[in-house]
């Protein structure tokens, strides 16, 4: 039983999406460390089988202004020690390389390391899986993850069937548990090529409220103004019950464990490809996801069988992964209509009516 660091040095989702990779280091550990960037760590407090959380911003992945240096150096080498790290496993997406990591670790006197890399690692990682031979490049982004745990020597526990898995520890706001039912739709995105126009937002909680179906608006703290606009409020006034259904604004005004509460009573979740729709995926909430092509669906689409995928995947702009659309008028995502997201929310209304209870998504419980 050793003391492993595992690494995932970007975002919120793709934390997330390592989380049985990390649950079957956990599970052939004594201690994990789970060293993330500082928009990753929110996403790792979630995480199952998870002993403490380290924050490092990788100037390689992170915009700082401070300098690879010898005393950013010796700050790693002093969190390796504290760590008593004795092996590390470094996930990363497709196009990303382990081998700056590696160079530190072994500096810090990591004695082993794993992790995938198209480039030659010399004797920088002592696993390593070449992507396109021993990762396909089709595999989704938790199951790439999950092979490299396992190259490592690092299985998941019986009863795991390796699905994305969050701790449940925070409620929903009273608000929302006050409702019945109600729909997610989440507007924000991290890049604005991977986003649904707002006012298409805007008109679909128009739709749901003529419907009759109470609405929840979520987003981050630097999402409010877009929040307030698409659920029709004053921004920062949370709500609208005007002609009797309501629409809650929660824009800025959740953690990340209360966001998972809210998107796990929902009955459909609508939302784009970011952080949010691999925490939906993980609590088992029904998704419509707007996809915009710029990254492959296959490897980043929210990884349930409970989903909706909209979005036009053979786009101009596929596989671009640009940030801001190279298409004039976004059509990958803007031909997408208000009512193309309410029959993917009937679909998959219909869909869980008749799914066996023993194949609904359940949480195992967490290994520590």
């Amino acid at each position: 039983m050793t003391r492993v660091l595992v690494a995932r040095l970007d975002s919120f989702g793709d934390v997330l999406v390592c989380g049985p990779a990390i649950r079957a280091v956990a599970a052939g550990a004594a201690h994990v460390t789970l060293l993330c960037g500082p928009q990753g760590a929110p996403a790792a407090d979630l995480l199952p089988g998870v002993d403490r959380v380290r924050v490092w911003g990788a100037p390689w992945v992170t915009e700082s202004a401070r300098p690879l240096d010898d005393d950013a150096l010796q700050a790693f080498r002093a969190l390796v020690a504290e760590e008593q790290v004795d092996e590390a496993v470094v996930l990363t997406s497709f196009h990303q390389s382990p081998l700056p990591l590696a160079v530190l670790l072994r500096l810090a006197g990591v004695a082993r390391v794993s992790g995938a890399s198209v480039d030659h690692p010399g004797s920088l990682l002592d696993v390593r899986l070449r992507p396109g031979e021993d990762l396909p490049e089709d595999l989704p982004e938790p199951e790439r993850a999950l092979r490299i745990a396992q190259a490592a020597g690092f299985a998941l526990p019986a009863g795991d069937d390796g699905r994305l898995v969050v701790r449940h520890n925070a409620v929903a706001p009273p608000e929302v548990r006050a409702l019945e039912r109600y729909v997610v739709v989440h507007p924000g995105a991290s890049v604005p090529a991977r986003s649904w126009p707002p006012e298409h937002h805007r008109a679909l909680v128009a739709r749901y409220r003529e419907l009759g179906i109470p609405v929840v608006v979520t987003g981050s703290p630097g999402e409010r103004a877009l929040t307030a606009h698409v659920a029709g409020t004053a921004s920062g006034t949370g709500a609208d019950t005007e002609g009797g259904t309501p629409v809650l604004d929660l824009g800025g005004r959740t953690s990340p464990a209360e966001l998972a509460a809210v998107l796990a009573g929902a009955e459909v979740v609508v939302v784009g490809n970011t952080g949010p729709a691999h925490l939906a995926a993980a609590v088992g909430a029904p998704i419509v996801s707007l996809f915009s092509p710029v990254v492959p669906a296959v490897k980043w689409a929210p990884y349930t069988d409970r989903v909706e995928l909209l979005g036009d995947q053979g786009a101009a702009c596929r596989l671009s992964r640009a940030r801001e659309c190279p298409v004039a008028g976004h059509p990958c995502l803007s031909s997408v209509t208000p009512d193309d997201v309410l029959a993917a929310h009937a679909r998959l209304v219909r869909r869980a009516q008749w799914m066996k209870p023993s194949s609904l998504r359940t949480a195992p419980e967490a290994p520590r």
